[in-house]
C-alpha cells in the first residue's frame, strides 16, 4: 500500500514547529505555554547496568549475563550497551549531519511540519488551546515499512543527513534485532516468536534539539512517559546529558557512558513478557548553558501482529495480565492523545470486569 494512502491514521489538529526561535531571546523571558515545572530530580546511589553486546551475544558467560539482563529489565527497564559495532564515524558524521538540519532557517523546515490529522513531521501536536508544550524542537517520522515513509518526509530530507540516515537506521536495525533475540531469550522466547513479531517490522525515529533555558526549572524537554515500543534505542548526539527515569518513585539523572547507546523496554516489550518486564517512566531535562541534541530509534511489531502476553509463557500460575490487540490499533490509540506517564498501557491492563465477562 503506498505511504501517500496512510494520512489518517492519527488524531491530532494542529501543529506548531518548535521553541529554537524563543530560545534565541531570552530577554523576553518564557512563555507561559512552555512553564511546568517539574520535581528535581534525585541523584541516586547506582546507575543503570551495563552490558556488553559481544558477551551478551557471544561470550563464555552468556548464560549468567542473560540473567543479569533479565534482573535489569525488571528493576530498571533501562540499561547501556556498550561494544555494540556501530561506528565512531558513523556516529561523528550523524551529529554533524543533524546539527546542520536543527540549523536550517525556519522557512526550511517548515516544508517538514506536521500535517492535519498525523504525527509524522517536524513540530509539537497541538489538541487543545491551554496545551502546555516541551521545550524542544523535534523531527519524528515512521522509516520501516518502507512503503510507509511518507513521501515529503525522509525522501526529502537534505541528501547527505538522508543518506547519514539510512546508513545509521541500517546499523541499528542489526542492533535492535539482536537485543531483541536477548530479551526474548532471556524471558523463555524462542527465536522464532520474536522474528515473527518484530522481522521487518514497524520502526520509526525522533531527532530532538533542546534549547538552552534560562531557568531550566521551569520547563521539561520531553513530557514525563513510558515509550509505546518494544524497545528504544537512544543516541546522546552530541553528549550532553538530560535523560531522567522514574525508579522508586523519585527521578533520577541517567550518566551515559562514552560511546554507549542507552535502550529501553517499552509497553509492547512489558506486554509481551506479561508484566515481568517493566516500561519506566522517563523525561527530559533542559540546560542552562548548552544545547541537548539526541537520536532515538523504536523498535515495534509489524502493524499487523497481534501483541498480547507470550502465548508459551502463560499458565493458571501466570495468567494473561493484559489484553491483546492488533499492533496498529495500539499505535493509533497512543498517538490520539498527549502523553501522560504510563497511562495508554493500563488501557491494555486485565481488569477484574473483564475476566468477569469473559466467563
Amino acid at each position: 500500500m503506498a505511504a501517500s494512502s496512510h494520512v489518517s491514521v492519527f488524531g491530532s489538529s494542529h501543529s506548531v514547529l518548535g521553541v529554537m526561535d524563543t530560545a534565541k531571546k531570552p530577554e523576553m523571558g518564557i512563555p507561559d505555554m512552555y512553564i511546568r515545572p517539574q520535581e528535581p530530580p534525585i541523584v541516586p546511589d547506582e546507575t543503570i547496568p551495563v552490558f556488553d553486546l559481544k558477551s551478551l551475544l557471544y561470550g563464555n558467560t552468556r548464560d549468567t549475563e542473560l540473567d543479569t539482563l533479565y534482573t535489569a529489565c525488571k528493576d530498571w527497564g533501562f540499561f547501556q550497551v556498550v561494544n555494540h559495532g556501530v561506528s565512531s564515524q558513523l556516529l561523528e558524521k550523524l551529529k554533524l549531519e543533524i546539527e546542520k538540519f536543527f540549523k536550517l532557517p525556519i522557512e526550511e523546515k517548515k516544508r517538514y511540519q506536521i500535517r492535519a490529522g498525523d504525527v509524522q513531521g517536524y513540530g509539537t501536536v497541538i489538541r487543545s488551546k491551554d496545551q502546555k508544550l516541551d521545550w524542544g524542537d523535534r523531527f519524528y517520522m515512521v522509516i520501516n515499512p518502507v512503503e510507509r515513509r511518507k513521501p515529503y518526509l525522509f525522501p526529502e530530507l537534505p541528501v547527505s543527513l538522508r543518506d547519514t540516515l539510512e546508513r545509521y537506521t541500517s546499523e541499528l536495525r542489526k542492533l535492535g534485532m539482536a537485543l531483541l533475540g536477548v530479551l526474548g531469550k532471556a524471558m523463555g522466547m524462542e527465536m522464532e516468536e520474536v522474528e515473527k513479531l518484530f522481522d521487518d517490522g514497524m520502526q520509526s525515529l525522533r531527532m530532538t534539539y533542546y534549547p538552552p533555558c534560562p531557568k531550566p526549572e521551569l520547563v521539561v524537554g520531553l513530557t514525563p512517559h513510558s515509550d509505546a515500543t518494544g524497545i528504544t534505542i537512544l543516541h546522546q548526539v552530541n553528549g550532553v546529558e538530560g535523560l531522567e527515569i522514574k525508579k522508586g518513585g523519585v527521578w533520577i539523572p541517567v550518566t551515559f557512558l562514552p560511546h554507549a547507546f542507552v535502550v529501553n523496554v517499552g509497553d509492547i516489550m512489558e506486554i509481551l513478557s506479561n508484566g515481568t518486564y517493566s516500561s519506566i517512566e522517563h523525561r527530559a531535562a533542559v540546560n542552562k548553558a548548552k544545547e541537548r541534541i539526541s537520536i532515538a530509534m523504536f523498535f515495534n511489531p509489524k502493524f499487523e501482529a497481534e501483541i498480547g502476553p507470550v502465548k508459551s509463557l502463560l499458565s493458571s500460575e501466570n495468567p494473561p495480565l493484559f489484553k491483546s490487540m492488533l499492533m496498529e490499533d495500539y499505535f493509533k490509540g497512543f498517538f490520539s492523545r498527549n502523553l501522560n506517564g504510563k497511562s495508554h498501557l493500563e488501557k491494555m491492563r486485565v481488569k477484574c470486569s473483564d475476566i468477569v465477562k469473559d466467563n
